[in-house]
Order: C-alpha cells, then structure tokens, then sequence
C-alpha cells in the first residue's frame, strides 16, 4: 500500500469487481474514458477480470482507496519501457462524489512518487481527451505539460509528459 495525503493506493483484488463493473457500465464515465460503455453480462465480464489482476512486467493496476477503506477509482502504470525512460499512466475517479475534492491529483501525485522512486525512468506521459479540461488542470497542477496531440479510434487526445526533476520542482514549489 502506497499512503498519499488523502487516500492509498493499494493493489487491485478481486473484491474490486463490483464497483469496477459499474464505473465500466456507466455512459459517462465510458465517455472520460475513450471507450464503449460496457455491456457484457457480469459473469463474462468477471473472467476477463481475473485475467487483469495477474501481474506484469509493464504495468501495475492499483485501486484509489480512502483512509476509510473505501475504493473510489482506479489509477495504473503502463507501457513501461525502460529502454528509454519513460512509462505512461491513467486514472479514473469512479465514484462521483469524490470528484473534485483533490482526491484525483493527491492520486497522480503518490503515483508519481512510487514510479520515479521504484522504476528507473526519467519520464511518465499520459494521454487526455482534448475537451477533458478538469483532468487537463489536474495533470498541470501535478507538474504535466502539454506535449502533443493525436486521434485515435475518432477521439483527440492532449499527450502529456512530465519528468522526475520538473515533478520535483512541482512538488517542491507547493511546499514553500
């Protein structure tokens, strides 16, 4: 478990399930995502699950979790390639009620700090839909900078990147 200033991120099991099953199945959180809403009945959707949660040398999945033991999202490394530094991320804040509460940034934030204590890269880049101007202030206050555009699957996405020593600064700049 990963303790950040308001929540922990923690490996993600099986007794996430439900909750992930619901945030997939729900149309505007499938928007934020980039993807189809999720209509698959439950016990095919449980199969594909279990495959998620073995683990892998290129990626981690955690679950964003209150002090009180609550799962509220989700946040993950991905594509690490260590050939050349750098690995991507995502998160999503499933339940609603925590939106906007700095839960998201305190999230990417602790993220930030395992990867760049434990992985060797100097890099993490991720990739937000160019109308997502909530999560595009989130990633800026957490030291992101934009650094590119793409369309995929008909969808714009912002890239954007930060590196060990900005994120540094970031985080040292908040303190004093």
């Amino acid at each position: 478990m990963i303790q950040g200033q308001k929540m922990i991120l923690r490996p993600k099991r099986l007794g996430d399930l439900v909750n992930d099953y619901m945030w997939r199945c729900d149309l505007e959180l499938a928007r934020f995502d980039a993807s189809p809403q999720l209509t698959i009945p439950f016990c095919d959707f449980l199969a594909s699950y279990i495959q998620e949660l073995n683990p892998s040398a290129n990626s981690c999945r955690f679950a964003i979790e209150t002090y009180e033991g609550k799962q509220i999202g989700n946040c993950m490394y991905f594509n690490l390639d260590q050939n050349i530094g750098q690995v991507e991320i995502g998160i999503m804040i499933g339940d609603r009620s925590y939106w906007n509460q700095g839960y998201g940034a305190d999230a990417i934030n602790t993220l930030l700090d395992h990867i760049f204590s434990s992985i060797t890269v100097t890099k993490v880049c991720l990739h937000t839909l160019n109308w997502n101007l909530r999560a595009q202030h989130c990633f800026a206050k957490c030291g992101f900078y934009p650094s590119g555009f793409l369309l995929r699957d008909g969808h714009g996405f912002i890239r954007m990147e930060t590196t060990r020593s900005r994120w540094q600064i970031n985080l040292n700049s908040k303190k004093s």
